[in-house]
């Protein structure tokens, strides 16, 4: 195999007069074994260097480093996270549609599965005229659907996100209950990491942020 101790030693011996030495020396074999198990470990650790310079072969704790040089705080491996899952993220992250409405709504809706609601009090789609007039006068207005408008406002926007779903422990009912108890059903003993959401009220603020523009507010309330 090429680059192991072997290799290594058999291509030492190669470059070396066969008229020197006679077909066993002893003394010879364990000075090349040694110059080859050395080399050996450098070729293998200039491999593993090469694949941690890559995003797509980076591994362990080089991938945390390739988020954090690329993100910062904003992008951090999660508990119990696979390196295939994290880069995943951090490709979706670089790539990823930015400074616009559908930017944030596709960010949020990315990270938490769920859409989020996005009014902008400047502009017109979100709030509709002052009133709806006979014949077609629009359908956002007193009493219908939406919301007052202001362009005192303008670079600014309210959005409502959503936690995600959490569907606790599948299978498992929780304690007293008649369907999973003890004597009365599947059991079992769970962690904090297989009951509660991996996403964060944080993870969500951060997410929003990264995709709206410099000079933008958006004004955020997350709920259940």
């Amino acid at each position: 195999m090429i680059g192991d101790q072997t290799d290594f030693q058999s291509r030492l011996l190669a470059v070396l007069p066969a008229r020197w030495f006679p077909d066993t020396v002893p003394i010879l074999d364990t000075l090349l074994s040694g110059l080859a198990a050395t080399w050996s470990t450098i070729y293998g650790m200039l491999q593993y260097v090469r694949l941690q310079a890559r995003i797509s072969s980076a591994s362990d704790v080089w991938l945390d480093l390739v988020a954090w040089d690329y993100f910062g705080w904003q992008l951090q491996r999660r508990p119990s996270e696979s390196d295939d899952a994290l880069r995943d993220r951090i490709m979706l992250e670089m790539f990823c549609e930015r400074v616009t409405r559908a930017a944030v709504q596709s960010a949020v809706t990315r990270l938490t599965g769920r859409v989020p609601l996005i009014f902008e009090p400047a502009q017109t789609c979100d709030t509709g005229g002052y009133a709806t007039f006979e014949g077609g006068g629009g359908g956002v207005g007193y009493n219908t659907a939406g919301g007052w408008g202001s362009l005192e406002l303008p670079f600014q926007c309210f959005i409502t996100a959503y936690r995600p779903n959490s569907g606790g422990v599948g299978q498992v009912a929780g304690w007293g209950n008649s369907s999973g108890c003890y004597g009365g059903g599947v059991i079992e003993y769970a962690s904090f990491a297989m009951v509660e959401s991996q996403i964060t009220d944080t993870d969500i603020y951060a997410a929003i942020t990264s995709v709206l523009p410099a000079a933008s507010v958006g004004w955020t309330a997350i709920i259940d």
